[in-house]
Parts: structure tokens; C-alpha cells; sequence
């Protein structure tokens, strides 16, 4: 079943101000730890308001048996390339694959965007790679259609793992010595404009304790593009618009999420991706439906949430949409003291930073 979903927005008069927090930039983290589970972990108890310092290895004490644990194995694509106008060598153009639009028809972000008019043509890798722009969509993005020897390559992907960049956020400004430490230990399904971080905590051995403790692991996907990290400009936060995102939930993983929470266990979704995917296919009933398709939710506070119990996460950037989900989840107030007592402990912060379970 494929369809677009988006919610109906609860009007507020929170403003995008309310999110704000001050942060040094000294604890931006730049590089992932050396061993995965060995992150910090801020663990906050919404019942009770208790808050406790862990490390991330110490999450398998508060998964019960029973739990499943919802996890986003969308797999992050090197999508940014660096290339110049046909003909014109001098005409450098940066692009940023954020999502397919069919294999070889993507839609992109272009810079410079003075130099991307519609029938523009693009030469990326020497030429083992070209595109032309065929349309400009919504916030100026462009859609590109690619073209490539087919013979020598079976699909783009191919020509990104030879030719392209991982993706890393603008506020990462160190190289990234080793490209698999931007994926999940279980990415699986290629298409993600940047990674799903608060899965980057896990190791192959946690996840197998994590199992043998009695909590189901089910995937879901959702490509994390343009929606999940685009800034928000509207002075009042139920005035932005969310940039629409692939999902997919199949038969086999929403009925292990629907045995598991009528029988008592708790959703967890790791991420806000993860997050966002349940929300959108779950009904008012609670019951998660197998659906694939376009989700441009947007879960700020007054949201009621159907599916998620619990959600693991990371430290997010002020002013964010991302912030503004956890605030719904918990609480927008408390969440910002937790954000600064985050601070004050020097939490390191954003995609390689700590992490959160909010339960």
C-alpha cells in the first residue's frame, strides 16, 4: 500500500524562539567515539522527571523482555558530488542527492544555484557520470536526470561509492576517517541523504544482548532527506512546511510491533526517523499498518502520540524540528533544562555526539 501522509496540524503558538538553547561550540562533537556503545547516555524518566547519567552500553537495563525495539536500516548514500557545467570546466557545481525520484532521476540540492536553469547539463567524475536539470521544485531544489555507461555500471550507487562523498552535516567540519562509522551496524536499504544517528550508538553484540534479553527488533525505513534536517524559518513553528520523506513499514515488522504492544511491551523507536515512520502509519486505534509511501509529518507539542512508548535519540541543534519532537514526546520545558544540564556535564552534542533514552 503506498500513499502520502501528512498530519493535520495542531494549531500553537509556540514560536521557533522557544526551542533555543545555548551551546558551545566546543562540544559539537566532530568525530564518533571509538567503540560505539561507549557514548554517553542521559536517561530521563517522564513519569517520575528523574534524570540519570549512563553510558549508552547500560540501555539493555531499562529494555524489558517484551519490548521491541524499532529500528530505521535505511542506509546512507554517498550523495554528495562534485562536479562542473558541460563545456565549462571553470563552472564548479556542488550537488546533494536528497531523494530518487526513480534510480537515474533524482531530486537535488545545487549549488551554485544561479549556475542549475533547466536544461543545464552536468559533468561529474571525469565524465563517467553526466546529468541534466530537467525541473526545479519546491525551495528551489532541482530535479536531475542521470545518465551513465551502462554496460560498465549496473545502477548509480555504483558510480556514488566510486565517485562521491558521504554527506557529513556542515557543522562537522573534521574528515571522516572511515565512511562505516556514518552507518548503522544494520543498514540495509541505500537511499539516505544523511544517517539515521541515534542507531550509530549500537554494536552488533549489543543488539544480539538486546535480543536475548526478550525484545523483538523490527525495521522500518525511512530515507532521511531534506525533511528531517531543512531549518526552520517561519517565526511560528506551526507554519512550517516539512519537506516530504520516504517510508516503509512491511507486513512482517508492523505485526511484530502490534503482537508485542498487545501483549503488554513498550514501542521503542530508536530516532526520531524511526519515530516519525510509526507515527505516520498508525491509526487511531494504535495499530501500526504495513504502508509505503511519502510522510511529511511534523510532530511539535500539543501531538498526540499513537505508537511510540519510548524513544532513544541524540542531542539535537536549537530551534530544530528535531527538538521540537522530543519536546512533544516529553515536555518542551523540561526538555530544554535537560538540554542544558547536557551542557553543563559536557554532553557531546549532534550526529557523533551522546544520546538520550526517554522513557
Amino acid at each position: 500500500m503506498s500513499e502520502t501522509i501528512v498530519n493535520k496540524k495542531a494549531p500553537t503558538e509556540l514560536k521557533t524562539k522557544d526551542f533555543f538553547y545555548d551551546l558551545p561550540e566546543s562540544l559539537i562533537a566532530q568525530h564518533p567515539m571509538e567503540k560505539r556503545d561507549t557514548s554517553r547516555l542521559m536517561v530521563i524518566d517522564r513519569a517520575s522527571g528523574k534524570l540519570e547519567h549512563k553510558r549508552f552500553y547500560n540501555i539493555i537495563d531499562y529494555i524489558n523482555p517484551g519490548d521491541v525495539l524499532v529500528i530505521n536500516d535505511s542506509k546512507v548514500i554517498p550523495a554528495r558530488l562534485y562536479g562542473h557545467c558541460e563545456g565549462r570546466e571553470e563552472a564548479k557545481i556542488e550537488l546533494l542527492l536528497l531523494r530518487s525520484h526513480g534510480l537515474d532521476t533524482w531530486e537535488t540540492l545545487v549549488k551554485p544555484g544561479k549556475r542549475a536553469k533547466i536544461g543545464s547539463k552536468l559533468v561529474f567524475g571525469g565524465g563517467i557520470l553526466t546529468g541534466e536539470i530537467t525541473d526545479i521544485v519546491e525551495e528551489g531544489n532541482r530535479i536531475i536526470r542521470f545518465d551513465y555507461d551502462r554496460d560498465k555500471f549496473s545502477n548509480i550507487y555504483e558510480i556514488l561509492h566510486q565517485i562521491g562523498l558521504m554527506p557529513l552535516p556542515p557543522y562537522i567540519t573534521e574528515s571522516l576517517k572511515d565512511n562505516s562509522r556514518y552507518q548503522t551496524v544494520y543498514a540495509k536499504d541505500e537511499g539516505s541523504a544523511a544517517a539515521p544517528t541515534a542507531g550509530l550508538h549500537f554494536t552488533p553484540e549489543l543488539l544480539e544482548a538486546i535480543k536475548a534479553k526478550g525484545c523483538a527488533i523490527a525495521p522500518v525505513m525511512l530515507h532521511v532527506g531534506l525533511g528531517t534536517f531543512r531549518p526552520v524559518k517561519a517565526d511560528r513553528i506551526d507554519e512550517h512546511i516539512m519537506h516530504t520523506e520516504y517510508i516503509s513499514v512491511s507486513e512482517k515488522s508492523a505485526r511484530i510491533i502490534n503482537e508485542r504492544k498487545a501483549a503488554g511491551g513498550r514501542i521503542i523507536a530508536v530516532g526520531t526517523t524511526s519515530c516519525r515512520t510509526l507515527e505516520s502509519v498508525t491509526d487511531e486505534n494504535g495499530t501500526v499498518n504495513p504502508i509505503s509511501g511519502d510522510t511529511g509529518i511534523f510532530i511539535y507539542p500539543g501531538y498526540k502520540f499513537k505508537a511510540v512508548d519510548a524513544l532513544i535519540t541524540n542531542f539535537h541543534l536549537p530551534e530544530s524540528t528535531l527538538l521540537m519532537l522530543v519536546s512533544a514526546f516529553y515536555n518542551r520545558e523540561k526538555m530544554l533544562e535537560a538540554y542544558n544540564t547536557a551542557v553543563e556535564e559536557k554532553y557531546r552534542f549532534f550526529s557523533f555526539g551522546d544520546a538520550m533514552f526517554i522513557c
